[in-house]
Formats: C-alpha cells, structure tokens, sequence
C-alpha cells in the first residue's frame, strides 16, 4: 500500500475499495466496464504483484472531474523480443534501460487492454486542463514518497486514439514523448448485417472462400460456453495455452492472472465472453472479451500453435468474436494489437494509438526522445476483403 497526501485538485486511493460510492455517482463512469470499480477490482485483486494506486481530480468545490488509475510494475528488457530486438541493443547502449535490473515503470492506463481505458473525464470538462492536472498529480505522487521517489525510473501514459492528441499532447510539455507502438485493429459491424452470412455475402470472393476454407478446417472442433461452474477445472489448461500466446509477443507489459475470469463472469456474466474450443477431450484454444457498451473487445486468446495451421483455429475465432458482435447487434469489434495482417483479412482496419514516456532523468529523457524516434508499428500488408465498404485507416 502506497500513501500519498492530497492536494487541492487530487484525491489518491491505494485501492478501488477506498473509493466512495459517492465519487463514482459523482463521475458518472460505471457505465463503461474499463471504469467500473467491479473490473477494476478484479483486476486489482488477481494480481498481487502489480502495485495499483488512483487518483481521482477535483475542481474548487472539490466535485470529482476525472479518473485515473496507475500502475507500478517492472519491465524487463526480455519481454522484448523479435523485431524490437535491435532497439533493446540500442537502448542499453544508451543506458536508457538499465543494465542489470529491470526498469521500475508507473504507468497510467490498462496494461492488459488497447485503448483509452486509463482516463476518465467527466463530460463538460476543460480536457486540456485536466491533463495538465494529471501529470501534475502523478508528478506530486511519486515525489511525496521517498520510496517511490528512488525507486520509479520512467512514466508511461497509455493509449490514445488520433483525434484524442490535440488533448494529450500537453503532455509534451511535462516532458513526455509521443511514440506509436502496434495499432488497435477495429472492425466496424456494417447495419445490413443481420447475420454471419451476410457478413460473408459482403466480402470478395477470394477472401469469402478464405472464410470458408478455416471453417472446413475447424470443423471438428467444439465450441463450448465457459461457466463459473467448469472454469476452476480448465483454467490450468487455459492458462497453459495463454503462455504459448505470450512467449510469442513482441511486447508484453506484463501477464495476465486468468484467475481474474471468474470474478468478470462472475460480475458481468453474459458481457464477459469466455469459449473453448475442443478437438475430441482436448483443449485447443480459448477467447476472451467484454462487451462494452456497443463494442465487443477482444480481451486474451489461448491457441496450441501446434495445430493452428491444420485446424485454422486462431483464424476461426476472429471469425467467432464478429458473429458474436452481429448477434448481439453491437457496432464494432476491438481485436486488439497483435497479427495485424490476419486481423486485417477479416476486414479490421488499424487505429493508431500513441503512448506517452518520459524519463525521471533529464539528459537519459533527452536521449529517451530520439531512442523513441526509431520505434515504429511492424508494418504489415493491408488487406481490403469488402466489396462495396470504405476501408479508409482509421
């Protein structure tokens, strides 16, 4: 437990449980599952080795304006890998990662989701000021603990759509660098789909009978609803086949404790999306997400990599999560970052989301903005499967 004092513009809690049920009617946020104390709690809850804080702005007549929840994790330099392996070399030979130890990093935003789903900021609200007020408060937080004063190396805000920056960029005043890392991939649900098979009668023939193809391939596969009375028994497998799917990320702030499904199903229930796929008694894969408001958001995937490319599995639970939004009649699909192609292919389009970093240390924080310069998106082809859709990046 981290304590901080209060300032005039900004509360601080320790944990979602010493927030009043005041503030959150007051801030008006609940709505939006990313900030309802009931996620946030699973959260903090199933991962003890996270250290979580809030910070809850103010305005004169001390009224709750904003929310925010930070994070205090390490980030080792292994959970690098692939293509972002020469910019590891690169930042050590900087010395903008330290050498030996990990990199004590607070962040502000969900490190297990794309998005903005860190910031809350009540509507009719000065945006501009209220960032400013953040970094300011994040500043005061960290400096009035001695701890954390030592200790905390960088600050990380995360993620930011485009027509967010006009807000956001503020931050560079507190000398914070803007830098893009993997995009969001979002598919939009088009209103004349009533159905999956609309869905495939608006896509181009080649890519129609690419679809068509995986569900060949995956038809000896079983998909089965996951309740809390069965989740305890395959978790560890579950968690068995999320690891597969970390090993093979680029970049990973760190793992997600799948123990926190059963307090989300548990809380949301039909919102909160959990399928395993079989072939015969084994498991092969598993989806997750959250409908949130009129989205679907793909939370975590489990795939035996073994045999994806037989049975076309990961291919066929994109495929899963968009008739699960047609069905449900939401409006879009968040897939999230990773395998930006596949994702691509079933007719997602890139969202470009900008984090913001900076460096406690003024001159490693000079060096930080041009070691930030080299750090871009894999890039990878564009597919355009529709026939008749505007596939315009978003």
């Amino acid at each position: 437990m981290i304590c901080c004092t209060n300032t005039n513009t900004a509360l601080f809690f320790s944990s979602i449980d010493e927030i009043s049920s005041q503030i959150w009617e007051d801030l008006g946020c609940t709505e939006n599952i990313y900030f309802n104390p009931g996620f946030l709690k699973s959260i903090e809850a199933n991962h003890p080795k996270i250290t979580f804080s809030y910070i809850v702005l103010v305005d004169k007549m001390n009224k709750p304006t904003a929310f925010a929840s930070l994070k205090m994790i390490e980030f080792h330099l292994k959970s690098i890998k692939n293509d972002f392996e020469f910019l590891k070399n690169i930042g050590r030979k900087l010395h903008v990662f330290p050498d030996k130890k990990p990199l004590q990093l607070l962040i502000c935003g969900n490190t297990f989701v794309s998005g903005e789903h860190g910031v809350f900021i009540k509507k009719n609200q000065d945006k501009k000021a209220i960032i400013k007020e953040l970094a300011e408060s994040i500043n005061h937080f960290v400096n009035s603990n001695k701890t954390l004063k030592k200790e905390i190396d960088a600050f990380l805000i995360k993620d930011f759509a485009k027509e967010s920056l006009y807000i956001t960029d503020e931050l560079k005043n507190y000398r914070y660098h803007p830098f893009l890392v993997e995009p969001n991939m979002k598919l939009q649900i088009q209103e004349n789909w009533l159905n999956f098979e609309d869905y495939l009668a608006s896509m181009k023939t080649k890519f129609r009978v690419k679809a068509k193809k995986a569900f060949k391939l995956s038809s000896s596969i079983e998909i089965k609803e996951v309740s809390l009375e069965n989740l305890d028994e395959i978790l560890p497998k579950m968690t068995s086949l999320y690891e597969k799917v970390t090993l093979n990320a680029d970049f990973n702030l760190g793992n997600f404790n799948l123990d926190t499904y059963k307090d989300l199903k548990d809380k949301f229930g039909d919102n909160y999306i959990l399928k395993t796929y079989w072939l015969k008694d084994k498991i092969v894969g598993f989806i997750s997400g959250v409908i949130n408001n009129t989205s679907l958001d793909a939370h975590f995937v489990g795939i035996d990599y073994q045999l994806n490319r037989e049975y076309a599995i990961y291919q066929r639970m994109l495929y899963d999560y968009i008739e699960i939004a047609i069905h449900k009649k939401l409006n879009t699909v968040n897939f999230g970052r990773t395998a930006s192609e596949i994702k691509s292919s079933v007719g997602a389009v890139p969202q470009n989301l900008t984090m913001y970093l900076r460096h406690k240390k003024t001159i490693t924080n000079k060096i930080l903005k041009l070691f930030l310069q080299r750090v871009q998106p894999t890039p990878f082809q564009q597919k355009f499967p529709f026939k008749n859709l505007n596939n315009e990046k978003q």
